[in-house]
Formats: C-alpha cells, structure tokens, sequence
C-alpha cells in the first residue's frame, strides 16, 4: 500500500506548482521564498519527493514536477481553491484569513465533505462544477 504524502510534503508540491514558470521549471529560491523556510529544508524535502517519483531536481538549478507531482499538486491546489472560494463567498471571511485556513484545511477534509462543499459553491456562485484554479489556487 502506498504511503500518503505529508501535508507538509503536499505544501511543497504546491509551491513548486505556483512557483513553475511556463515550461515547468521552478527554482529553489523560489520554493523557498513561498514558504517561507530555509533552502536546507526545501533540498531535504525535494530529496523526499524526488524519491517518491514527484519531481525531478538539478541541484543549484531547477525543479520539475513529473506527471505524478503535477497531478498531485494539481490536487492540492484544487483543494485549497474551493476551500478558499467557499470560505471567502459563502462565509464572507477576508481573502487573507481565508487562504491561511484553506492552506490547513486542505490536508485534512475528506473527499466527500470537499465534494458537498463544491457541489454547493457551484450552486452558490453559478461557476462551472469543475474549474482549474488560477496560480493562486483561487
């Protein structure tokens, strides 16, 4: 049985996602700088992500999610944009405070309360069921 990832393993696949640039490199720095950690962490956890077949790295150079990492933090940053657009449209909570609890909810709902929470902002605002979150995840 395969291993889930780490929340914290999950945020990072998500800032290499939005830290991508338009053929899909990312640099360190940039991981870095979105978390808001130190590089000596950021190479640990690319170590992990890079054995899990998630990513592929060029040390002091670039970042690249494979297949597996680009739907992993595609899923990641799905999560986090419906949380965040529930939270913000329905609740009426400030972007700011939204995105922080996005950001910690999104590791913990279940698929199905995340899929009533989409069926109903749907509903809600009247957008397409299923969108692509822009690099926000909004």
């Amino acid at each position: 049985m395969k291993k889930p990832l780490s929340s914290n393993m999950e945020d990072y696949l998500e800032a290499i996602s939005l830290a991508s640039d338009k053929d899909g490199l990312a640099r360190v720095t940039d991981v870095r700088d979105l978390l808001g950690v130190k590089t000596p962490s950021v190479t640990g956890a690319l170590r992990v992500l890079a054995d899990g077949g998630y990513l592929t790295h060029e040390p002091y150079r670039w970042v690249i999610l494979t297949a597996k990492g680009r739907r992993a933090a595609e899923d990641v940053r799905r999560r986090h944009g419906i949380l965040s657009n529930f939270l913000c449209e329905v609740l009426g909570v400030s972007p700011k405070t939204a995105n922080i609890d996005a950001c910690k909810m999104e590791h913990t709902v279940s698929r199905e309360t995340l899929e009533k929470l989409h069926d109903f902002l749907h509903k809600y605002t009247g957008r397409p069921r299923h969108y692509t979150p822009d690099k926000k995840g909004k």
